[in-house]
């Protein structure tokens, strides 16, 4: 492989931004003009094809070729003969996203990954264009090669079969963009019924700045009353100076106490005080209700606290149980089937709260959006 951009490549991020902010005029005149674009929930992953020669690499640089055969070979079949490409792997059943399910494709076996490269198919959305031919574009403003992009990309033929699976004939697309604000906001409030986590505002004056948050990411702000059922120690807990890692959280459905994710954002001294705060809630496994699962030792639709997946090979899952009677009030951004999809954000006790009142039926339901429809803008 021989091309004028040549990996490893960090890509280029983003920083956070209120929706209040980088939808104004003022962002826009301040950094130049904005394009902006749906921020996909997938494995950021740059391109790099020399002919048929292709490799996929992940946002830390690592290999993610061997585990995506069915991307490569739509690649070999859809993209121009020499290019790099900044963009995102995701997996998508029926109309929506499917984080978990994309993180399955990562597995050792060949077998399973060929399998599951058939059952559930990845696709790959390209947003930026590093290099074309024999030509570095890293140097370009991003306007340019946003326009060089879609020229190169607007030939796109359809691969030999459409997949059963998502009913689509191209694994690889072209993400839409706009100018106009207002529209990106409307994005922003729709998208995410199709599992879309966001809107990623891009200067058009900008030169591609790998490893620099260079861009804005818009992602939505909630917030939900969980039940605090436990906690884990931090790995630089010892038995003279306990320290809290994460709270775990729960939500009650249909009775049962469901596990729905973490709480993990605190210094040093905080992590000492919620161990002896919490102290006089620690209670025996049998009589917690997360006890029956203990005995599952492998990972589950659920991913319960204590079990192992492939994911967490190696790492301490034990927690210590708590009885099921504090409150906390969370920031979260979107949910991931029935989980926060990243730790959530606490902000404070909730003592007026019943824990037995902390229900699903509090979390807000994006709209359905067709995912067909955001990747034809």
């Amino acid at each position: 492989m021989d091309l004028p951009v040549m990996p490893p490549v960090l890509p280029m991020l983003a920083k956070p931004a209120k929706a209040s902010v980088a939808f104004s005029p003022a962002a826009a005149e301040k950094l130049g003009g904005l394009a902006f674009e749906p921020k996909w929930d997938g494995f950021r992953c740059l391109v790099f094809k020399d002919g048929d020669e292709v490799e996929l690499a992940s946002r830390n640089t690592k290999p993610l070729t061997r585990y995506f055969p069915e991307v490569v070979e739509a690649m070999r079949a859809q993209l121009p003969e020499r290019c790099v490409l900044d963009g995102e792997v995701f997996v998508a059943i029926g109309d929506r996203l499917q984080f978990e399910v994309l993180q399955e494709r990562i597995h050792p076996a060949v077998s399973r990954v060929t399998r599951l490269s058939q059952e559930t198919p990845a696709e790959y959305v390209a947003f930026d264009l590093l290099a074309l031919g024999d030509e570095s574009l890293l140097d370009l403003p991003y306007a340019d090669r946003r326009a060089r992009l879609e020229e190169a990309l607007s030939g796109l033929a359809p691969v030999a079969t459409t997949s059963e699976a998502t009913g689509r004939s191209s694994r690889v697309h072209l993400t839409r963009i706009t100018t106009d604000p207002v529209e990106a906001e409307g994005w922003f409030e729709r998208f995410e019924g199709a599992g879309l986590d966001g809107v990623i505002a891009k200067p058009l004056t900008a030169a591609y700045e790998p490893n620099k948050r260079a861009m804005l990411k818009v992602k939505h702000e909630r917030t939900a009353d969980v039940v605090v059922a436990g906690y884990r120690l931090h790995k630089t807990s010892t038995d003279e100076k306990p320290l809290l890692g994460s709270l775990l959280l729960g939500l009650y459905d249909g009775g049962e106490l469901q596990h729905i994710g973490v709480a993990a954002s605190f210094t040093a001294a905080r992590r000492a005080e919620l161990v002896d705060q919490l102290a006089p809630l620690v209670c025996d496994i049998a009589d917690h209700p997360w006890g029956r699962w203990q005995e599952l030792l492998t990972a589950n639709p659920d991913r319960v606290p204590g079990t192992q997946s492939r994911w967490s090979q190696g790492k301490d899952l034990s927690f210590v149980p708590l009885r099921p009677e504090l409150v906390l009030e969370v920031g979260y951004d979107h949910m991931e089937g029935r989980r926060f999809r990243h730790t959530a954000q606490f902000k404070r006790w909730r003592p007026d709260r019943d824990p037995a009142s902390c229900g699903y039926d509090q979390l807000e339901e994006p709209v359905s959006y067709d995912l067909s429809e955001v990747l034809s803008g």
